[in-house]
């Protein structure tokens, strides 16, 4: 019963964790939004129905059902198809776009927006019309209800506080403030991890007397076994690593990776051993070891046959930026290849194929890891806590990058819309033009559209694949 409960301990934290990073993305868009005068409507952590809500000024702040995202309201995020038309107001959130550009389907009811755009026939047709005529009336409805969206709550002579009329700059810096914040807290958390609690530190705490081929029944040696590159080198139990080839390691990880990525070659490893430097030549041994826990997949890579101690060290401050950096190339590598990643996560759902534990999951699968870490009474609560922050930061780090992505209704894809224009306008009064005008970024409606099925499909699949073939850190 206790394991039960501090699993439903750890699910909540990142529930609590996940619905801070997201109520203070909404902010870094909200204070900008109200510092450069634009009208904020709605400050909203959730979507669906509406649990808790309390108006403050001209904005309603509030708590929604389905704890997947937020939102802010701001009014004029499209502007006018003719010069005096009225501004209409709009959101920052992807699946609350959906609901104010069709004001008749709520967020549950996006197919039914979908399906009633297509199929609504055009005044006058006496005939139907092709598949082509068709899908173009079906854009261009799209875009007319995002246009006229709830038009009746700008009041009167608040045009001037819409969010289109702000200069470029201006808006970029609005909608890169969620992504911002969740890259400060990204950085936060990874500080509280490296430099509170520390790194392992680079210390041995065993060392193979031979070579046990991976997947091993044994880890005994035979007589006549080859002896591992650490034994042959000299390495001891208690030893301190503190450089390879004159380059200073400060953790474990930094010395592992230098053995992974070395096999076949001599390296000079100084370790500090009661107090004194010892100098050991290593040469990592060429072999296929898991790709990370828990992996099936196997690959080349160098090997020692050292373990390391279970001692932490803190990290300097400098540490910081560089893990977060590495992070972010994590989860670039896994947007740029997600359309085979999921083709692999659906054949590991629906077949017999193993979930690769380094590929992306749902918000399902981080609560389940993080649960399956609090219940698990052999982990010290201090390398738990770690662990907790360890996952907020890497969720903050995929927050940051995920809404970058420049397509809308992300935020990646108002600041290209808005870049775009400014390159316009720059470009115009460089030839001494008239100026184009803002950018019409009710067109992009369609795609937003695509995009948020798209989103919609992946995200129902990931949470089946976390539910039927969950990844799982001990096996």
């Amino acid at each position: 019963m206790e394991s039960v409960l501090l699993y439903i301990f750890g699910v909540l934290i990142i529930v609590v964790g996940l619905a801070v990073s997201i109520g203070l993305h909404e902010m870094g868009h909200l204070i900008p939004a109200k510092l450069f005068g634009v009208k904020v409507t709605q400050y909203m952590i959730g979507f669906g129905k509406t649990l808790f809500s309390r108006q403050k000024g001209e904005t309603e702040y509030g708590i929604k059902a389905i704890p997947l995202g937020g939102y802010i309201s701001m009014i004029g995020m499209f502007p006018p198809t003719k010069p005096g038309e009225k501004v209409h107001a709009s959101s920052t959130g992807f699946v609350q776009q959906l609901s104010d550009a069709h004001p008749n389907a709520g967020t549950t009811d996006v197919a039914g927006a979908v399906e009633e755009a297509i199929e609504a026939p055009s005044p006058g047709d006496e005939e139907p019309p092709v598949a082509g005529e068709t899908k173009r009336r079906a854009f261009d409805a799209l875009v007319q209800d995002a246009r006229d969206m709830s038009a009746e709550t700008i009041g009167e002579g608040e045009d001037a506080r819409a969010f289109y009329r702000l200069p470029v700059y201006k808006r970029v810096i609005i909608m890169l403030g969620g992504p911002t914040m969740n890259l400060v807290l990204a950085i936060l958390f990874y500080g509280i991890v490296l430099v509170g609690f520390g790194a392992p530190a680079a210390s041995v705490g065993a060392v193979s007397e031979c070579v046990v081929p991976a997947g091993a029944s044994t880890d005994s040696c035979a007589a006549d076994a080859e002896p591992s590159p650490a034994a042959a080198a000299g390495f001891e139990p208690g030893d301190r690593v503190t450089s390879v080839d004159g380059e200073t390691v400060t953790s474990w990880d930094q010395f592992s990776a230098i053995i992974r990525d070395h096999p076949g070659d001599e390296l000079t490893v100084t370790v500090l051993r009661d107090g004194q430097d010892e100098t050991l030549q290593l040469t990592p041994k060429l072999t296929s070891r898991p790709e990370g826990a828990g992996s099936s997949t196997m690959v080349e890579v160098g090997f020692a046959g050292i373990t390391r101690a279970g001692d932490m060290q803190p990290q300097p401050v400098t540490t910081v930026l560089p893990a977060v950096g590495d992070n972010i190339g994590a989860v670039v590598g896994i947007i740029t290849h997600l359309p085979e990643r999921l083709v692999d996560i659906a054949q590991a759902a629906f077949g017999s194929e193993e979930r690769d534990p380094n590929g992306p999951m749902s918000v399902v699968g981080v609560g389940r890891l993080a649960g399956e870490v609090v219940s698990i009474d052999t982990i010290p609560i201090v390398a738990k806590a770690q662990t907790m922050f360890g996952i907020l930061a890497s969720l903050n780090v995929a927050l940051f990058v995920f809404n970058l992505i420049p397509l809308p209704p992300l935020d990646g894809g108002h600041v290209a819309a808005a870049l775009w224009e400014g390159i316009k306008k720059g470009w115009a009064k460089l030839r001494r033009k008239k100026s184009p005008g803002p950018v019409d970024a009710a067109k992009l409606m369609p795609v937003t559209f695509t995009v948020v099925v798209i989103l919609g499909g992946m995200s129902v699949l990931l949470i089946y694949a976390d539910l039927v073939k969950p990844i799982t850190l001990f096996g």
